[in-house]
């Protein structure tokens, strides 16, 4: 049975068009997008529907007005900005266990199917890890470990996996961060990238899911013991 055609809105048309410029990589998170004047020129449409499309998106969370400044591309997509609204509120903890999910299915379909060029870019950033734990620059540290996991997740080739972590890669950015200020006189965990690193070297599938696994598990019991 043929379903009813819907007619969008010039609103939803504006959405969609900007959406669309998102998602493909030409507004990326942390632009300014172009002056009313311009978008009104290149949409095709008036200032009040493009202002109410815009309007839109900055009540879902994909755009952000900065008053006197103008307006700021904040996520790659509804849902991202969904997601990312609720992490907010989320606990430490709770982050944690969304990121154990995540991350070992990740490492088991990098070490499957990872190819010599991810095992490259792997390995890159496994070094610039060990270069800032032996500086002890904790700041270069968080970010280029947020790196190495990017780039492990961007291994399994699952768009869908790639996209739900990169929704999620502030709140997890900021876990690390927070759980790492807190020992920054001790050892930083170089050994469990190593380890990960060599499964997935290894196309150990079962072994690099594990590492991640007990790394996780032992931050959660670090954090639990501190709140209680």
């Amino acid at each position: 049975m043929l379903k009813k055609t819907i007619r969008l809105t010039l609103v939803d048309q504006v959405i969609l068009q900007i959406e669309s410029l998102i998602e493909s990589g030409d507004w990326p998170v942390g632009k300014k997008i172009p002056a009313e004047p311009e978008l009104v020129t290149d949409l095709h449409v008036s200032r009040n529907t493009l202002r109410e499309g815009i309007k839109a998106l900055c009540h879902t969370g994909v755009l952000t007005t900065r008053q006197g400044d103008g307006t700021y591309v904040t996520s790659s997509s509804m849902l991202g900005a969904a997601i990312q609204r609720r992490l907010r509120k989320s606990s430490l903890l709770d982050t944690l266990e969304v990121r154990n999910a995540l991350e070992q299915e990740a490492a088991r379909l990098s070490a499957e199917r990872r190819t010599e060029e991810d095992l490259e870019k792997i390995l890159y950033y496994q070094r610039k890890c060990n270069s800032f734990t032996a500086a002890r620059d904790i700041e270069s540290y968080v970010a280029a470990d947020m790196k190495l996991h990017q780039t492990i997740v961007e291994s399994t080739g699952n768009q869908m996996l790639i996209d739900l972590y990169a929704h999620i890669t502030e709140s997890i950015k900021e876990s690390i961060s927070t759980y790492l200020k807190k020992r920054f006189t001790e050892d930083l965990p170089e050994n469990a990238h190593q380890q990960l690193v060599e499964a997935i070297t290894a196309q150990d599938t079962a072994t690099a899911a594990n590492i991640v696994k007990q790394f996780i598990d032992q931050i959660k019991r670090d954090v639990e013991m501190e709140e209680n």
